[in-house]
This record gives structure tokens, C-alpha cells and sequence, in this order.
């Protein structure tokens, strides 16, 4: 009688619980290990920055499933374990203590780690990724120190909000000229400069960092523009793709593990997904690694199906959304190399949605609490019928009525 196929995931993240309830719903009877280096269960990320801060949410309300559901569909959690590498010809994983775990097939969702501050040796200085990390600098707010943020980023600009609603003075220094430059554009990214300003917070824009220094009682971060003294600097300059497990494998990797359409790597019967995945998708023509939770989710799923021999291309748009003050931020798609931008509503009123036109096709579209804006705007972007811009201005004419109809 052969044994059961064992499929292990490294990684116990977003991606890799959709994964596994992917692969039960599928119809996958074998065993499924997840084993991830962080002692929590599956927990959403996203609150982090937000409502975990702000006392809103707690450990338990973050996780992504029950913790009876593990058990209920043998999926074999493995936590606070470091797998150190993979051995490709035994088609096996060496974990921290030295054991070896046997797949038939695995799955990477390793995720990443922040990029620390060269040359910084604080407790003062933070960051923010786990569980723990969240916990302690929640902690660390309730002390009401001045805060600086280094970063005007997602991360930045969340943990910025969360920190002037819990009354703290905050500083955000951005190298940009605007806060979310990369994801926005400077046209966009200007509205949320103004709404974290109206705030209180300083921000500071086009300054760079020279140094960060302890003193007696804080810390001070030394700019090309002068000094500025805290309490807590909390590091948000992005995130490193945790891709070491790989090395001396023949799986290929830049800027992230490289993946084709069906979340499969340059080694058979290895996948990847989530934070860590740069995947080639079909729409775009071209590797993008995303780091937010719906594609983890999402991507997850996908390379669980393809495991089990759906071989249907991953080709989801991407969709984000960040909260920050009473202000709702959402975009889909990709913007890059676009020829022309249609907004509707008002800059102004902070209640507007911009749709980034290739051709006369949506590739993308961005929306400050206009949501159902964002949603139409997907179902545009997956049917590639050309629309015209008068008509995608004009608030008289409804998203959703550009959309075309199925054929039944």
C-alpha cells in the first residue's frame, strides 16, 4: 500500500492557511504539515498597524481560522519551528533541531522580514511585522512619547494615524515628496499628506535620515535637514522577501521567489506564494511581488489548487486597502505605464476615485472612500473592453454601468 502524499507549507501566514483550506477543499486526502517559525497560529496582519493599536482588537480576534479547525481537518500546524533549508534531490526540509521533513510537494510562504536600520542598536527603535512586534509597540505608545516614523508607507502612515488618535506627537520623515509616492503618485499621494497634516502630525518630506543615536533618556535622529529628539523611532523602509531556505536549490529568485503563472517555481513540485512570490502574472506580462493580505489570501489558494492539478493560471488584479483616521484608501490593479488618469469626485472633498487607462482600457484604479468605485472598477479591469473617458468622468453614469454584461 503507498503511503499518503505529504504536502508540507513553510510559512504559517495568511497564505498558507488559505492554502491548506484550499487543499482540504479540493478534495486533497494526504497529509498537509504547516510549519512557521512565529509560536502564533495564522493571524491577519493588516489590523496591526490599525486597531491592534488602538486597543480595538485583540490576539484571538486576529486569527484567519479558528483554532479548532486545524485539528478538525488533520492539518498539522508545526509553530515556533525554523525550517533552515530545503534538500531538493531528497525532496525534503531540515528544520532547526536538525529533522528532516519528507514532501511530495511544498509550498514557500515564507513571507518577509522589515528592513532594519544599518548600524542601529536601540530599544527605542522598532518595527513592525509580527504579532509580537505589534504587542510591543503598543505597549511602548501608552507610554505617550514623542514618535518618529521613518517611512511614509503604509506601515508609516497607519502606525502614524493609530499614534496621533491615541494623542502622541508623531514626526514622519519621508525621503519622497509625498507620503505613498510609489503606490499613489505624487498627485494622490499630496491628498494624503494633507489628511495626515490636518491630523497633527509633522511630516516632513523629501528628508533623509544620516542618523539615529541613543541618548539618556531617548533618542536622536539626525536629518540632512537637522535634529529632531524622541522618545521611539519606529523603522518603516520596507520589507526583505525571506528567501534563504532557498539557497543552493536550482529555484530562482529576484526580488522575491520567481514563480510562472501558476505559482510554480524553477523546481518541480515546489510553489510559492504570498509576500515572498514574484510571480509572473498573465495581465501584466511580467514578475510583480505584492505584499498585501487579499493577495496572500488569494495567492494561497491558487497554489493550492495548482497543487492538486487545477493548472489555472493566478491572475487576480490586486486589491489594497488601508485605513487611516476616518479615511478609507483602496486601489486594484497596476498603474505602471498607463497613458492617461480619469478621476471622479473631488480631490478637494477627499472623496474621489482615479482610473488609470491603458488605450482607453482600465489597468487600475485607486479610490479615497469611494469603495464601490474600486469594486466596479475590478470588474473593468478583468473584462479589457475599452471605455470612454467622458463616460468614466461623468458621475451621472454609475461604475458599474460601464461594466459588461455577462452572457447567460
Amino acid at each position: 500500500m503507498m503511503p499518503p502524499l505529504a504536502f508540507v507549507i513553510v510559512g504559517a501566514g495568511p497564505a498558507a492557511s488559505a492554502a491548506a483550506g484550499a487543499l482540504r477543499s479540493g478534495g486533497f486526502d494526504g497529509q498537509v504539515q504547516v510549519i512557521g517559525d512565529e509560536p502564533a497560529a495564522p493571524y491577519e496582519r493588516p489590523p496591526l498597524s490599525k486597531e491592534y493599536l488602538l486597543g480595538k482588537l485583540g490576539d484571538e480576534e486576529l486569527a484567519v481560522r479558528p483554532p479548532a479547525w486545524y485539528e478538525e481537518y488533520q492539518v498539522d500546524l508545526r509553530l515556533g519551528t525554523r525550517v533552515e533549508r530545503i534538500e531538493e534531490r531528497d525532496r525534503a526540509v531540515v528544520l532547526s533541531d536538525g529533522q528532516r521533513v519528507r514532501y511530495d510537494k511544498l509550498l514557500l510562504a515564507t513571507g518577509g522580514r522589515p528592513r532594519r536600520l544599518k548600524g542601529v542598536v536601540s530599544d527605542r527603535v522598532v518595527y513592525l511585522r509580527t504579532l509580537a512586534d505589534a504587542g510591543a509597540l503598543a505597549e511602548r505608545l501608552r507610554s505617550g512619547e514623542p514618535l518618529v516614523v521613518l517611512g511614509g508607507g503604509f506601515i508609516g502612515c497607519e502606525v502614524a494615524a493609530a499614534a496621533r488618535q491615541l494623542g502622541l506627537e508623531v514626526t514622519v520623515l519621508e525621503m519622497a515628496e509625498v507620503p505613498l509616492q510609489h503606490a499613489l503618485g505624487k498627485r494622490f499621494g499630496a491628498v494624503v499628506a494633507e489628511i495626515h497634516r490636518d491630523a497633527g502630525v509633522q511630516l516632513r518630506t523629501s528628508e533623509r535620515v544620516v542618523a539615529v543615536a541613543n541618548t539618556a533618556d531617548g533618542l536622536v535622529v539626525t536629518t540632512d535637514r537637522g535634529q529632531i529628539e524622541c522618545g521611539l523611532l519606529l523603522a518603516g523602509v520596507g520589507m526583505v522577501p525571506n528567501i534563504e531556505i532557498v539557497a543552493g536549490t536550482g529555484i530562482r529568485c529576484e526580488n522575491g521567489i520567481l514563480v510562472d503563472e501558476h505559482c510554480r517555481t524553477t523546481v518541480p513540485d515546489v510553489f510559492a506564494a504570498g509576500d515572498v512570490a514574484a510571480h509572473l502574472h498573465p495581465t501584466y506580462g511580467r514578475h510583480i511581488r505584492v505584499e498585501h493580505h487579499d493577495n496572500a489570501l488569494k495567492q494561497g489558494t491558487a497554489a493550492a489548487r495548482n497543487m492538486i492539478g487545477a493548472n489555472v493560471p493566478y491572475d487576480d488584479p490586486h486589491w489594497f486597502w488601508s485605513n487611516q483616521y476616518t479615511h478609507n484608501l483602496q486601489s486594484v490593479g497596476v498603474a505602471d505605464g498607463c497613458d492617461e488618469v480619469v478621476v471622479r469626485g473631488s480631490l478637494d472633498n477627499r472623496c474621489f476615485s482615479a482610473f488609470s487607462l491603458s488605450r482607453g482600457r482600465v489597468r487600475a484604479v485607486f479610490a479615497l472612500n469611494r469603495g464601490k468605485d474600486v469594486m466596479a472598477g475590478r470588474r473593468l479591469i478583468a473584462s479589457g473592453v475599452p471605455v470612454e473617458a467622458a463616460r468614466l468622468r461623468d458621475e451621472s453614469v454609475e461604475v458599474k454601468r460601464l461594466v459588461p454584461r455577462r452572457r447567460s
